[in-house]
């Protein structure tokens, strides 16, 4: 038949495309209940006016939208308040607070202590500056880079010693840790049966104790390199470095009060804290050698 001829249905009025599967009603239930028509002519019904209008066509949902909402804000704000408790976290901000040029001033403060001269911690408004702002102020950044730096270079060591295994790397770890521990446990407790009024903090001897993993990892890499006589050479001077920072250090901590007093250390009190002071800076090449020996072969 030419296409001139052919015939196409017509659908009579109201009734939908034979084609369409399912019949939309949705414009016919819309005017059947009388909803108003949107501007765009859609046959979606008009948005409200105004927040009231919005609240009085659902004032379930609104509710509890509103009532969720101030439970989240509830939440988070005890949450922030127990981590705080518990965790310091904003004290942790400040000795993460470094940059470049710091890393690389403590590193070489670290190493040669003897160049430095004045140790005294600035403050602004009774509060220490930024780490990055003062060579003297303690850091955790560089401690915690050292440890995890320290434990990959044990297993290194391990490793060219055919002595490599996960549980010895993990002892070696939780071996560093639990002296870290005894260390600050040790010191908190000397402090308190000496009675010495300090501003040094728990964080504050954590970050001093662990400047001594930068050494530890300069004698084991230059043990690898050169043998023992390189591991002994560098690690000596480590040591007696690590020791020289910890006095000039500590010093201005424990002995606080007689530091800002310009009074020579006499009577028995200041005597035991000059003694504590010597101690601490003392355990510090001990416990590297300690913790090292063992890896050089």
């Amino acid at each position: 038949m030419p296409a001139s001829k052919r015939r196409i249905p017509v659908s009579p009025p109201g009734m939908a495309d034979p084609h369409q599967l399912f019949d939309d009603t949705s414009s016919a239930q819309s005017r059947g209940f009388g909803a108003q028509r949107g501007p765009g002519g859609l046959g979606y019904p008009a948005a409200a006016a105004s927040p009231q209008e919005a609240f009085l066509a659902d004032p379930v949902s609104n509710m509890a939208m509103a009532y969720g909402s101030s439970l989240a804000a509830q939440g988070k704000e005890l949450v922030d308040k127990n981590i705080d408790r518990f965790i310091p976290v904003t004290k942790l901000k400040y000795y993460f607070a470094v940059d470049t040029m710091y890393v690389g001033k403590k590193l070489g403060l670290l190493f040669f202590p003897y160049l430095h001269q004045d140790w005294e911690v600035q403050y602004q408004q009774d509060t220490p500056v930024a780490p990055r702002f003062d060579i003297n102020a303690p850091d955790l950044y560089i401690p915690a880079m050292a440890f995890i730096t320290y434990i990959l270079v044990a297993g290194l060591a391990l490793g060219t010693q055919d002595r490599f295994s996960p549980d010895l790397l993990g002892l070696q770890a939780s071996s560093a840790l639990a002296w870290l521990t005894v260390e600050v446990l040790a010191i908190l407790l000397s402090l308190y049966l000496l009675t010495v009024n300090t501003d040094l903090t728990t964080i504050d001897l954590v970050a001093f104790l662990g400047y001594k993993y930068v050494g530890m990892i300069g004698g084991v890499l230059m043990g690898l390199l050169c043998g023992k006589i390189g591991y002994y050479l560098v690690l000596g001077w480590c040591c007696v470095s690590i020791f020289v920072f910890m006095i000039r250090t500590l010093r201005l901590k424990i002995l606080a009060e007689a530091a800002a007093q310009g009074v020579p250390v006499r009577g028995a009190r200041n005597q035991l804290r000059m003694y504590l002071t010597m101690a601490v800076a003392a355990a510090q090449p001990l416990l590297m050698y300690w913790l090292t020996f063992h890896l050089v072969r």
